[in-house]
């Protein structure tokens, strides 16, 4: 009896399992693997101590989010190409329901519009030194881009000062990152806005990881939203000071905590902090400002962080504590938004456009740089040069390099015969055969059938030449005969 009992026990086990099988959760279905680099050592500027303090808490918050994540701290810049090549690796092989997110915690810098990440033995002497010894950012994003995967989400607080003193030319803060350019499903975070300054904090963390390990906690929170009211934290938290700035391309929903959808966003593709400065313009923010106290105006405009709802602020709370801060802010946004236009386009007008109005910023200089290099451009010449053909005798030239070009034909040159018969021929001979007695038609080759026209009285004008031409030519043709049969008078011959 108990052993058809232990069957039906194997039996409704083995049912679950399989059900199970066929049934995943959205746990399994999504992969999460995240990289965490904290830079904190530097070798010949002073240490950061709170970077590695925000690579560690990350790591935990992540960790218990769900992500495999790799921890790498203090990195040299073949280490830190290698660990990202590594991290590209795992994500790859994971598949295309992977979510892939880095976290780096560090120094960063922008040298003529281009975003790098520091390495910790990074010594340079010059601006110039930087592409050879920084990482570059759109390497690590085209690398992660480049993957098919549900998710790409960076997370960059390293728009600390610039420590280092041959680059006192080189422009504040970092380039603005547009992910729209890159391949759908990218997300990238900057502790602070382009262009401008993060703090690295009194406390344990900086602002900006303080402002995540807590909000990015609570449950069931869309990914714009966790960003959104991070931005409005670091705002207080540093009397706005420091205000983080987003991009968004993703196409599907992700939460930190609580389950992911998996589902298309309901609008695919759009930015969502950047949608409302499409879509509302300042005089639609004067509306929705209009008669709202100031602090509760000024998270709402914090939280969408667009050009029209900042000028909207100014224009309606120009007595307002904050409005000399947002004016700031406001300004450099513009500028950043100029100059990434300026760079993007690359051209001469791109860049007098942009000096026209930021003649004395902190990017001038890089922007003058710049202009004259493609002023030095010179794309015309090679292409002429290649293009037009050699003036002499590449169709005039011997096809034989043997071969020799024959010497002109003329009228006393023997060689001229052909050129002789050919106009004979286009004029046939008048046909007065029947006048001339049989008996007297000598014998004579074809050829000798040309000269069978009776002559007009007297040499024709200019024709003493030919005929001159002519009987010699019969003269030796005929070896002598000729004067057998020419008499001199009117008579056929």
């Amino acid at each position: 009896m108990r052993r058809p009992a232990f069957s039906n026990l194997l039996l409704a086990s083995g049912f679950l399992a399989l059900a199970q099988v066929m049934t995943p959760s959205d746990a399994a279905a999504e992969a999460r693997l995240a990289l965490v680099i904290g830079q904190s050592a530097y070798r010949t500027v002073p240490e950061l101590p709170n970077a590695a303090n925000d690579a560690k808490g990350m790591t935990e918050l992540l960790g218990n989010a769900g992500f495999t994540v790799t921890t790498a701290a203090n990195l040299a810049q073949n280490e830190m190409r290698a660990a990202i090549s590594d991290f590209a690796g795992k994500v790859s092989a994971s598949g295309a329901d992977t979510v892939a997110l880095v976290f780096y915690a560090g120094h960063g810098l922008q040298i003529d519009g281009e975003n790098y990440l520091v390495p910790v033995d990074l010594d340079p002497k010059r601006e110039a030194d930087i592409p050879l010894q920084g990482v570059r950012l759109n390497d690590l994003l085209n690398t992660l881009g480049a993957l098919p995967t549900r998710a790409r989400i960076f997370m960059l607080d390293a728009c600390r000062n610039n420590p280092f003193p041959a680059l006192s030319g080189a422009g504040h803060g970092l380039a603005i990152v547009d992910t729209k350019a890159g391949a759908p499903g990218s997300f990238i975070s900057y502790s602070t806005s382009p262009g401008a300054e993060a703090e690295d904090g009194n406390g344990i963390d900086s602002p900006y990881t303080t402002a995540a390990l807590t909000i990015a906690k609570q449950p069931n929170l869309p990914i714009e939203e966790v960003f959104k009211r991070i931005r409005v934290a670091v705002a207080q938290s540093t009397d706005g000071r420091q205000i983080p700035w987003e991009s968004s391309s993703l196409t599907t929903d992700f939460k930190f905590f609580g389950e992911s959808s998996g589902q298309p966003s309901s609008l695919p593709g759009a930015d969502s902090m950047a949608l409302a400065s499409a879509t509302r313009s300042v005089e639609d923010w004067r509306k929705d400002l209009q008669g709202k106290p100031a602090k509760v105006a000024y998270e709402l405009v914090i939280t969408e962080d667009t050009v029209p709802a900042y000028q909207a602020y100014i224009e309606l709370y120009a007595q307002d504590a904050r409005t000399p801060r947002l004016r700031t802010v406001l300004e450099r946004r513009r500028q950043m938004l100029a100059w990434e236009r300026a760079v993007s386009i690359n051209t001469r007008a791109s860049f007098e456009a942009y000096l026209v109005n930021w003649d004395n910023s902190d990017l001038a200089a890089t922007a003058r740089r710049l202009l004259l290099r493609v002023q030095n451009r010179n794309y015309g010449l090679p292409v002429a040069a290649a293009a037009t053909p050699a003036p002499v005798a590449v169709a005039m030239a011997p096809t034989c390099p043997y071969s020799t070009p024959s010497a002109p034909a003329t009228p006393v040159n023997p060689s001229v015969a052909p050129i002789i018969k050919k106009r004979v021929d286009d004029t046939p001979p008048k046909r007065k055969v029947v006048e001339t007695p049989p008996k007297r038609r000598p014998a004579s080759p074809p050829e000798e059938v040309v000269y069978e026209r009776a002559p007009p009285p007297g040499p024709p004008p200019g024709a003493v030449m030919q005929g001159i031409g002519i009987g010699i030519g019969i003269g030796m043709g005929m070896g002598g005969r000729g004067g057998d049969h020419y008499r001199g008078d009117d008579r056929r011959y």
